[in-house]
């Protein structure tokens, strides 16, 4: 077992002409310059595979957002009981979670283009086993095999994005998913409302409900053909000529070569390792403290209770004053405000370090979640308090969709270094998952026995520890290649600097 790389003499500059210089001075390693990144086609190509590859999260937001209001119609069509409909909803995060685990090793394995074509396939079979399902039972065993495409999604889109992205674009690139997420939900929520409106009488109106996502599980499969292999992953499987026309394809010449010798002498490092394996991650003290780290983010973000709001919002708000109909129609609000935050995220998420987002994320939606259970409490029932709520959820999801939610999948592509970057995301993503569906299944039942306020106060709780989590364990990863953030875990140089200050 080898221990902490030692620390090298290194400076990571700006150059005059925008371009990164990375220097060893210590001899260990030579010198990587990385050209100023210059607008060309290659940019447009970028784009392209970007909102190909990102089709994966907007079948990963409509499929968890369309049950929140299709519940009501599968009551009647299926006879759902309290506790077949908590089994039901739930089944797609258990298949989530086993999606998220093994599909990483699978990404490593084989290669992230193949993994993103198969789940499009996982994804267009299991939506129409969900349309035609006869009976609960076979709609929550189908939701099961969706969840799998959901989670393998969730693990293997920010992966390939980040290993696609330059260092420069990588946290708009990689967030671009989180978009995609909310777009998806928002999608679900806005279809629900008009399909509900019109159709909103026939039993099986959810079946139509349900039916979309099949479209852009075909536009996926089919886009995928023109979205060329990570160069990355190529290059860490030894084909290195393939690596570099990839490169060549989404960045000028001479970046191009720039990062490929970048990448390449990182990979060679790594030839002497073992293949990767879960039990690598603990192997040693600077990979265990990423773990940690990662596990910490993942759990943190389930817990800001925002799935609750996206898989049950129109029965909180329905208990807050709405009617069922009135709350179909706001919950499309939240829906609006995810892809605004989000938008807005993308436009800063490169210029603001990524710990100081998270942390006024987590300060934010601690400060909501009082707000939402104090209204509760405090503000006799009627429209009023209805409308009081719903400003308040729709100013938690926005907090939480303009900084948590996109930062966390950001960070959790970035953290783990190249060879271990599958299992590590494969297993900070099944514990994501297996949080989300804790919440989720707990959530009703809290609500059921001790109110909405309470529940909303434990998350607030919850949600201040999360805040401690970030300002004294998470590390700034703004501004470094995902190489430089490899070499910078390993000899805990990271640690050093927090938001920007030695």
């Amino acid at each position: 077992m080898q221990g902490r790389r030692p620390a090298p003499t290194r400076e990571a500059v700006t150059t005059t002409n925008g371009g990164i210089v990375v220097t060893d001075t210590s001899g260990s390693s030579p010198r990587v310059a990385l050209p100023a990144l210059v607008s060309g086609p290659h940019t447009k190509r970028l784009g392209t595979v970007a909102v190909i590859a990102t089709f994966g999260g907007l079948l990963f937001g409509y499929d968890t957002g369309v049950i929140n209001g299709a519940l009501d119609s599968m009551e009647e069509s299926l006879g759902l009981t309290p506790a077949s409909e908590g089994i039901m909803v739930s089944a797609i995060l258990i298949g989530a979670a086993v999606g998220a685990f093994f599909i990483g090793r699978i990404s490593d394995a084989f290669g992230r283009k193949p993994t993103i074509n198969t789940l499009a396939i996982l994804f267009f079979f299991a939506a129409l086993a969900c349309v035609l399902a006869p009976t609960w039972e076979f709609l929550t065993g189908a939701r099961f095999f969706l969840g799998i495409a959901v989670g393998g999604a969730s693990v293997t889109v920010p992966v390939f994005l980040a290993e696609l992205a330059p260092t420069e674009q990588r946290g708009g690139l990689v967030s671009r998913n989180e978009l995609m997420i909310v777009s998806g939900q928002l999608a679900a929520f806005t279809i629900n409302a008009v399909i509900g409106s019109v159709w909103g009488e026939h039993d099986n109106v959810w079946r139509y409900m349900l039916s979309v996502a099949v479209l852009p599980a075909i536009a996926l499969f089919i886009g995928m053909f023109r979205v060329p292999e990570s160069p990355r992953w190529l290059i860490a499987k030894g084909r290195d000529d393939d690596a570099l026309a990839v490169l060549k394809q989404i960045r000028a010449d001479d970046r191009a070569v720039a990062e490929m010798a970048e990448v390449r002498l990182l990979a060679d490092e790594e030839k002497e390792a073992k293949s990767a394996r879960l039990a690598d991650l603990i192997a040693e003290p600077w990979l265990r403290k990423i773990l940690f780290i990662g596990i910490g983010l993942a759990v943190a973000q389930q817990l800001t209770g925002i799935n609750s709001i996206m898989y049950y919002g129109t029965q909180v708000l329905q208990q807050s004053g709405f009617s069922q109909s009135g709350a179909l129609i706001a919950n499309v609000g939240a829906g609006v405000i995810a892809v605004v935050a989000m938008l807005v995220a993308l436009r800063i998420i490169n210029k603001v370090g990524r710990r100081t987002m998270l942390m006024v994320g987590f300060a934010g939606v601690t400060i909501f979640h009082l707000l939402i259970g104090l209204s509760s409490l405090l503000i006799p029932e009627g429209l009023g308090r209805a409308i009081v709520v719903l400003i308040f959820v729709i100013g938690f999801v926005g907090t939480m969709q303009g900084t948590i939610g996109p930062l966390v999948w950001l960070m959790l592509s970035e953290i783990f270094p190249l060879k271990l970057r599958g299992v590590g995301m494969g297993l900070t993503v099944l514990i994501l998952w297996l949080t989300n569906f804790a919440v989720s299944l707990l959530f009703p039942i809290l609500v059921a026995g001790i109110g909405i306020s309470t529940t909303f106060f434990i998350f607030a709780v919850l949600n201040a520890g999360s805040f401690l989590f970030a300002v004294k364990k998470v590390p700034e990863t703004n501004g470094r290649s995902l190489e430089q953030l490899e070499e910078d875990f390993s000899t805990g140089a990271i640690y050093v600097v927090k938001n920007g200050k030695k």
